[in-house]
């Protein structure tokens, strides 16, 4: 397995493992086991994402597109100024 990717947290990790499961592609993700020790350990470089060698490239571009995504264009939200949105 090619580590390609390194997320900045556990919810963009698991998000991406689900996007790429969707796509076909089979991903692992690793150092999630070291989350809990963050203060001892170096913060950044601890989650990756492994995917098959012969899917890397294919992984790599739905990833580079998930990072270049925009929101899209809507209207602005109505004035809930004092209102709770659920």
């Amino acid at each position: 397995m090619q580590r390609i990717y390194e997320p900045e947290n556990l919810l963009e990790a698991e998000m991406l493992l689900g996007m790429l499961a969707s796509e076909g592609v089979t991903a692992r993700l690793t150092g999630e086991h070291l989350l809990g020790a963050i203060g001892e350990l170096p913060a950044a470089g601890l989650l990756g994402l492994l995917v098959l060698e012969d899917q890397a490239e294919r992984a790599s571009e739905l990833i580079a597109a998930y990072n270049a995504a925009q929101p899209l264009p809507g209207e602005a939200p109505m004035d809930t100024e004092g209102s709770l949105l659920c």
